[in-house]
């Protein structure tokens, strides 16, 4: 299973920077519109004021579920790293505010959106960027080498998520910082969602329960663990991110009805803890 969601999540957001180089624009799903004002999920992220600092093909390009630049601290001076980062609009916005002294790195999987990124940077004119290619599974930083990790509704599509909190707590420093967007649920969902491979895409098959979400980075070395819900999805927009799905939306619907969140996810590498084992 974990081959094919990767294999399907890497064809569906090849097809959404190639709609982006087209002159279209993506979304956050195998079969939702790409309408951003239509999907529930993706829509009305970005202010104005964010929007005017980046290429609009970056904005257009947007999968994410949040916007964790803007509630993630970033100082002059840190090296950021975006899981996942798609067309590169959170690592640009990063760039700017870490400043020409700090660095932002963008890691994604998919060389179509690897391009787009690039392009966007030249676009934006942003020389403390650069796009690695690699999954987030197996980053391809050292150790203890980024102040900030963020992440843009990315997690939730890995089959491994335990390797990549691991993978996140090996390349913090000290004290550094994951704060990423992600959906979440709060209780069970129905099994005929969680097999549904097109919903991985849309970012919600694979959603970890939130108190397994915590457990997960606990485990992982983290502390200071919060999960602080930003969008909650009532059954208007399960009718949306459940349609063409093969699935009874009229009857499942109602079920997952408050079941799914955006949320942004908070929590540190303690100080002075360079490896996990030091802190288990």
């Amino acid at each position: 299973m974990e081959t094919n969601i990767k294999d399907i999540v890497k064809e569906k957001y090849s097809e959404a920077a190639l709609r982006v180089m087209n002159g279209g624009s993506s979304c956050c799903g195998g079969s939702r519109t790409c309408d951003s004002g239509a999907d529930p999920i993706t829509s009305r992220l970005y202010d104005e004021a964010q929007a005017g600092q980046i290429p609009e093909e970056a904005l257009k390009a947007s999968l994410g579920c949040g916007n964790p630049t803007a509630l993630a601290t970033l100082n002059p001076g840190e090296t950021v790293l975006d899981l996942g980062s798609g067309g590169g609009i959170d690592v640009l916005l990063s760039a700017r505010r870490v400043g020409p002294a700090g660095k932002a790195y963008g890691l994604d999987m998919t060389d179509e959106m690897l391009n787009l990124a690039r392009e966007n940077q030249k676009k934006a004119g942003i020389e403390n960027v650069e796009f690695l290619k690699g999954e987030i599974e197996h980053i391809p930083l050292p150790d203890n080498s980024v102040d900030v990790i963020i992440s843009n509704c990315v997690i939730n599509l890995s089959a491994d998520k335990d390797r990549v909190l691991r993978e996140a707590f090996r390349v913090l420093k000290p004290g550094g910082r994951f704060a990423v967007s992600d959906v979440v649920t709060r209780g069970s969902v129905p099994p005929e969602i969680r097999k549904q491979v097109l919903l991985w895409v849309g970012c919600i098959a694979g959603a970890l329960e939130e108190n397994d979400y915590r457990s997960k980075l606990t485990a992982a070395g983290f502390d200071n663990v919060q999960i602080e819900a930003t969008r909650i999805y009532n059954v208007e927009d399960a009718r949306t991110f459940l349609s063409g799905q093969d699935i009874d939306v009229d009857t499942m619907a109602p079920q997952v009805d408050g079941k799914f969140l955006s949320a942004f996810v908070r929590a540190s590498k303690p100080e002075g803890c360079c490896n996990p084992s030091c802190c288990s």
